[in-house]
């Protein structure tokens, strides 16, 4: 019995190992054109946070700039009530340009990130697999330049969301806040 249940678990992580590796990376990826402020357009995942906050969940901005040594630093800010909210984290480059790799200081958590698609001026598609010792999952985000982007837009985040195995309850395209003036923060 416990080699069978080992043997299952073995071949859970391939199988996770193999999803990692099918998910593909902005060829010719250039960061420095990545860098700026973007909205947070579309958010996809199957992690138990998403399935409790997603009701509450609002459009924000993201900034990304690059560190000295060549990392992203990525300051999100979006509402939490009446107040704005930040969060800063360092995604640290890989062998792989488009790929990084983040570990969760409040919850240990480990993120593959990947910039599978992006024209750099109007949208970005980003995939992110998230380890932790008791489970794993997907998140899928879509940035924008602008607070709308086209039909044919949302749609990609859509089928690709899909194509990574996420559900359509699993997929949000996010509200706009009622607020203006957190946004230039």
């Amino acid at each position: 019995m416990h080699a069978t249940l080992l043997g299952v678990l073995g071949l859970a992580l391939l199988g996770a190992l193999h999803a990692q590796d099918s998910i593909p990376v902005q060829t010719n990826f250039q960061q420095d054109k990545l860098m700026g402020r973007w909205y947070s357009i579309g958010l996809a995942s199957n992690s138990n946070w998403f399935k409790e906050k997603k009701h509450l969940m609002k459009m924000c901005t993201t900034v990304i700039s690059t560190t000295a040594d060549g990392n992203l630093e990525v300051t999100s800010t979006y509402p939490k009530g009446d107040q704005c909210e930040k969060r800063n984290s360092l995604y640290t480059k890989t062998e792989q340009p488009g790929q990084f790799s983040y570990t969760s200081p409040r919850w240990g958590s480990k993120h593959d990130i990947r910039v599978v698609e992006t024209n750099y001026e109007e949208y970005a598609l980003v995939a992110t697999q998230i380890s932790k010792s008791t489970s794993s999952s997907t998140m899928v985000l879509l940035y924008s330049r602008t607070k709308e982007l086209s039909p044919e837009r949302l749609e990609r985040f859509t089928k690709f969301s899909r194509e990574q195995g996420l559900k359509d309850e699993e997929i949000l395209i996010l509200p706009r806040t009622g607020e203006s003036s957190w946004w230039e923060r």
